[in-house]
């Protein structure tokens, strides 16, 4: 497996919300990352992936809810959350896709 695939397994997708939007005024880009990415794997794939530096790798993990489906009861799946925050002058536009 190539090295360029594995940075793709570790970083998902771009988030777009309203939260990610406002953190992208102040130089951070919000991605879904793999539930097992560490730091150092988050911020190696982005700076390779897109060519930019970066600063500091904040994470969260938000727990999944349990919903109900067809009267059975299920569980969403738990979500990692990545907020990359860019050295000054570097910038990515999540609008465009990967």
């Amino acid at each position: 497996m190539s090295a360029k695939a594995d940075h793709y397994d570790v970083i998902r997708k771009p988030i777009v919300t309203e939260k990610s939007t406002m953190a992208s005024e102040h130089g951070a880009v919000v991605f879904e990352v793999a539930i097992d990415a560490a730091k150092p794997q988050i911020k190696e794939a982005v700076e390779a992936l897109f060519g930019v530096k970066v600063k500091a790798v904040n994470t969260t993990i938000s727990k999944g809810k349990v919903k109900r489906f067809r009267g059975k009861t299920g569980k969403r799946k738990d979500v990692k959350k990545a907020y990359v925050m860019l050295e000054e002058g570097n910038t990515i536009d999540v609008t465009t896709g990967l």
